[in-house]
């Protein structure tokens, strides 16, 4: 029977999502870097196995507010839209306006805000063709699908082939945001604004942490949850 250490970290966080506050504290990612198992995963973040599994462990005590793998495609496309894509499109212009002036105001005694707005930049336009490409095309399509395993009826073939081809573009925009963000958090030094740093440059920062740590959830709902799932209902269709 497989260990908890020997369990890839994405399933682990799809199985109970609050496990995922365990791997956010200690920097381990489980949504782009999600298919290792939890033993590699410590090494390669050089963090004690035997605290995480007992960290996970009371974790795994608690509560789930929200036991995902139990929702239909349906119910999570709508959640993913309505709480992560709304949040992105919310957020993203405020957090522009803050890191435009942060670069201004404190661009020449911080040169790392020049490249956090540039980075945060890039990753608005892209998450947002990422998205309307999701909402557009993917997402109508898995719904599709449940209902026509549903309703017992044939579904016509996609223009796109096998439903893995749209969800490995989507995975590789994933894992390019994930690199993205991890290079800000760096940059930033894990968004602690500096001695100098005004309230705007507290805000800005506060925002972008969440921004990712949103961002980490979003994917991992599709990534470890979504997309296996869907995999497996067109494979069971076309039979």
């Amino acid at each position: 029977m497989e260990t908890l250490a020997e369990k890839k970290v994405g399933k682990i966080v799809a199985d109970n999502f609050k496990t995922a506050k365990v791997f956010t504290k200690y920097g381990i990612d489980f949504c782009c870097k999600g298919a290792i198992p939890l033993q590699e995963a410590c090494e390669k973040n050089s963090v004690s196995l035997n605290q995480i599994l007992s960290e996970l462990s009371q974790a795994l005590k608690e509560e789930e507010a929200s036991n995902y793998k139990d929702f239909n495609l349906s119910e999570l496309i709508d959640h993913i839209i309505l709480t992560h894509h709304q949040y992105v499109e919310n957020t993203i212009p405020p957090l522009k306006a803050y890191l435009l002036k942060l670069a201004t105001v404190h661009g020449d005694r911080h040169p790392e805000l020049l490249e956090i707005r540039d980075l945060f930049l890039e990753a608005a336009d892209a998450l947002t063709v990422h998205m309307k490409k999701e909402e557009l095309i993917l997402f109508p399509y898995i719904k599709a699908m449940e209902e026509a395993d549903r309703s017992h009826f044939t579904l016509s073939a996609p223009h796109f082939g096998h439903v893995k081809n749209p969800i490995h573009m989507m995975e590789e925009d994933h894992d390019s945001e994930g690199e993205r963000f991890r290079i800000i958090s760096q940059l930033s030094d894990t968004y602690s604004t500096p001695a100098d740093g005004c309230q705007t440059y507290r805000v800005a920062y506060a925002m972008l942490k969440e921004f990712e740590e949103d961002l980490h959830t979003h994917i991992h709902l599709e990534n470890n949850i979504l997309f296996p799932k869907a995999i497996a209902l067109f494979e069971k269709l076309n039979a």
